[in-house]
């Protein structure tokens, strides 16, 4: 089994992370963050903070899925009433970045969890 190492401080919301592998460091709350590791791959970690149970997912740049075969379709369309050749694009504008559904979702857990205590 090997040594490993690992070592975090804290600068209000940001925390600079040190370990074997070089630098990273993170921003958020507790239950939250949004980082970059030491290997420059960007994530975001949830957590239940003090039950140990967490998620970390590692988001992937546009070049990369795109350079993988990813299938990049267009968004649904709706017809207009009236005009059948014409659509109106109507996902684009609803779509919600990943990482600010997360941060909605660990701001109310937080509040949930600070509300039960």
């Amino acid at each position: 089994m090997a040594w490993n190492f690992r070592r975090s401080v804290n600068l209000g919301p940001l925390r600079i992370n040190a370990s074997k592998s070089g630098l990273g460091y993170s921003v958020g709350v507790r239950g939250f963050r949004v980082g970059k590791d030491a290997k420059g791959r960007t994530y975001t970690a949830a957590s239940i903070p003090d039950t140990g149970i967490y998620r970390r997912d590692y988001l992937q740049k546009a070049a990369t899925q795109n350079r993988a075969g990813a299938n990049v379709s267009a968004p649904p369309t709706l017809p207009v009433a009236g005009a059948s050749s014409n659509k109106i694009r109507i996902w684009r504008s609803v779509r919600v970045p990943v990482w600010l559904a997360y941060i909605g979702g660990g701001i109310i857990l937080y509040l949930v969890i600070r509300g039960l205590s």
